[in-house]
């Protein structure tokens, strides 16, 4: 698979988690919308990654993530996206063991803001912000 053909993938599954989270959000489910969201934002990074670069890595080292996504961008026009994208996903990670390890429910406050935060584009925006 091409690196075009690996970001549209992971861009598809990056909104069927995100719509997933605003379902989940309905119906006061906070830990899976978290949880999606987290996925989403993951995902997004894949399919980021893959787009500027052609590759991405998969690993379970969050801040290696958040790096790579960083550096994707790093010296062309989508600096400033990428950089923003990262730290988003940086604050996105830091609830993933929250929404899916802990006995205790997340707050629906922050998992709907943290679920916007996932959207593509790294904001609170329409999904068709980010297009590869």
């Amino acid at each position: 698979m091409s690196g075009l053909a690996g970001a549209r993938a992971h861009l598809a599954k990056a909104r069927e988690f995100l719509d997933a989270a605003e379902l989940n959000l309905e119906v006061d489910l906070y830990n899976a919308a978290t949880s999606n969201s987290v996925i989403s934002g993951i995902n997004s990074k894949d399919a980021t990654c893959l787009r500027l670069t052609g590759t991405t890595e998969k690993t379970e080292n969050h801040s290696a993530a958040v790096a790579e996504l960083k550096s994707a961008g790093a010296d062309g026009p989508n600096q400033q996206t990428t950089k923003r994208m990262a730290t988003n996903l940086g604050r996105l990670l830091k609830l993933k063991g929250k929404s899916q390890y802990q006995r205790t429910a997340g707050p629906p406050l922050q998992s709907a803001r943290w679920h916007y935060r996932a959207r593509p584009g790294g904001r609170a925006s329409p999904r068709a912000r980010w297009q590869p």
